[in-house]
């Protein structure tokens, strides 16, 4: 028989973040890449991580598109679907900055209502979000896995950026020109900006 939510009341184990963080010595972090598709999240995040595992941090990456293999396998691309899907990575980050992790989302979360809400799940000092701007027209020119032809030709439903909105962060944390910055440079900057705001032990 399951418990009335009011009665479930969340375990902590012996050990606390204080202890987490010195042994990893790092500061958790949650930053939050979101973008029009194509605008270079996925990429970004992929070298974000490697750059920073080799430098001695332990981080991961929540990739929209391995999220919805599994943890929201069960989602529709609805506006109702797209908000849980977020939430539920929300929550997923939170527990992996309580465990200490610096962790590296890429979702094009279009809604500023749920990026809002995924920055109170995280908690706003953990929360970095990054607006990834690129220009309708540069990422459906680039096009890499061919969705924005699809959706233009009525093939995709609610697909953001043609059939569906996306709203454009009104303050974020950081914005990186995908559409003039090359990749690496776009990780440099995001790099500089985490070493001068977050991470006092990134040599």
């Amino acid at each position: 028989m399951e418990l009335p939510r009011g009665l479930v009341q969340p375990i902590h184990g012996a050990s606390t973040l204080a202890d987490r963080m010195r042994l990893l010595r790092q500061k958790p972090l949650t930053i939050w890449l979101t973008g029009l598709p194509g605008a270079g999240k996925s990429t970004i995040a992929s070298e974000l991580e490697r750059q920073l595992v080799s430098q001695g941090l332990a981080c991961y990456v929540l990739d929209g598109d391995s999220i919805r293999h599994g943890l929201g396998s069960d989602l529709d691309f609805s506006q109702q679907g797209r908000h849980e899907n977020i939430r539920r990575v929300a929550h997923v980050a939170q527990l992996m900055n309580d465990a200490g992790l610096i962790v590296i989302t890429a979702l094009i979360s279009p809604m500023q209502a749920d990026r809002a809400m995924a920055r109170d799940i995280v908690g706003a000092g953990n929360f970095i979000e990054t607006y990834l701007s690129a220009p309708f027209a540069i990422c459906a020119r680039r096009d890499p896995k061919g969705l924005y032809a699809k959706a233009l030709a009525g093939e995709i439903a609610s697909f953001t950026g043609v059939s569906a909105p996306y709203e454009v962060p009104l303050d974020p944390d950081l914005v990186i020109d995908t559409a003039t910055l090359t990749p690496s440079e776009s990780v440099a900057d995001i790099v500089a900006y985490l070493r001068e705001n977050c991470l006092a032990l990134l040599a």
